[in-house]
């Protein structure tokens, strides 16, 4: 089963072009994580997810670096939001999902591997969102099926890791009954969905 990566790519690259330079140092939902070193990490896996979706294996296995502020540049603004569209683009292709898939250093299903790199976008969309002071889309009509599937995905990893998932996700934090779908993923990822930067 494939899925539409863009109305979520699209969302986080209009997100990344109006961060401001101020907000680099900033904390996120990811703890540990500032705002710079988040947007390298996505524009990491912009490209991992890519070549998975392409069966290009990367150079090292495709194994995430520790996000590094200081690898930005001065393209940031410009750079990510082209590699998410080409992500986007690459999980177009319906043998993208079929097979197999090299990302973050194994080897997975190719249909996880492409939700996974869903969940990637829409999650850190929404940790971008709200460390820069943005609105995160959460009611877009264009996202619902796509918050779904990541939902239904994250609840079956969390149902064999109760406790988070090292390198994946934390604990999961409860949510309100009335939680929106989205709010709903962020807490089984172990994200407070009414997080703020302090």
């Amino acid at each position: 089963m494939t899925a539409d990566l863009r109305p979520a790519a699209d969302r986080l690259a209009a997100i990344i072009r109006d961060v401001s330079d101020d907000r680099l140092t900033g904390p996120t939902p990811c703890e540990g994580i500032t705002v710079g070193e988040l947007l390298d990490h996505i524009d990491g896996l912009s490209v991992a997810f890519a070549a998975a979706a392409r069966k290009i294996p990367l150079e090292g296995g495709g194994r995430p670096p520790v996000p590094d502020a200081s690898r930005l540049g001065e393209d940031w603004r410009d750079r990510i939001p082209a590699r998410l569209a080409e992500l986007a683009e690459a999980w177009r292709d319906p043998s993208a999902w079929t097979g197999t898939a090299e990302i973050g250093g194994g080897v997975l299903p190719a249909e996880v591997a492409g939700t996974s790199a869903l969940d990637e976008i829409i999650v850190h969309g929404w940790d971008l969102a709200v460390a820069t002071g943005a609105a995160y889309p959460a009611d877009d009509p264009a996202l619902d099926e796509a918050v779904h599937r990541v939902h239904q995905w994250v609840g079956a990893v969390v149902a064999e890791h109760p406790q988070g998932s090292p390198g994946l996700f934390g604990p999961p934090v409860p949510v309100p009954a009335d939680a929106s779908p989205l709010e709903r993923l962020l807490g089984l990822t172990g994200r407070d969905p009414a997080w703020k930067p302090r």
